[in-house]
């Protein structure tokens, strides 16, 4: 497969990237190559070969994960209106 002027016009205008003929002719070797990268790698053979998520075998490092309050009930509560027994007081919605 090969790109041409009016391909890449076609793919820029789809884009709504603004370019100039200079630029387009520019692009049209640079997108061919790189078609031609892709050809290339199809080719390659992968029967029998695992997927990878990543190169390297790496493990997050995660931490504890600890039930915290913030220790600021306070703080927040003093921001609600109405405030019981270290809760947020509301109106009863349900009957």
């Amino acid at each position: 497969m090969s790109v041409d002027r009016a391909t890449v016009r076609h793919i820029a205008r789809l884009a709504r990237i603004a370019t100039s003929d200079a630029q387009i002719d520019a692009l049209v070797p640079e997108l061919n190559q790189i078609l031609g990268w892709v050809e290339q790698l199809s080719a390659v053979d992968t029967e029998g070969v695992e997927p990878l998520t990543a190169v390297i075998e790496l493990k997050q490092r995660l931490r504890d994960d600890v039930i915290d309050d913030g220790n600021v009930r306070d703080k927040v509560l003093a921001n609600a209106p109405d405030a019981q027994h270290g809760f947020f007081a509301v109106p009863k919605v349900i009957e």
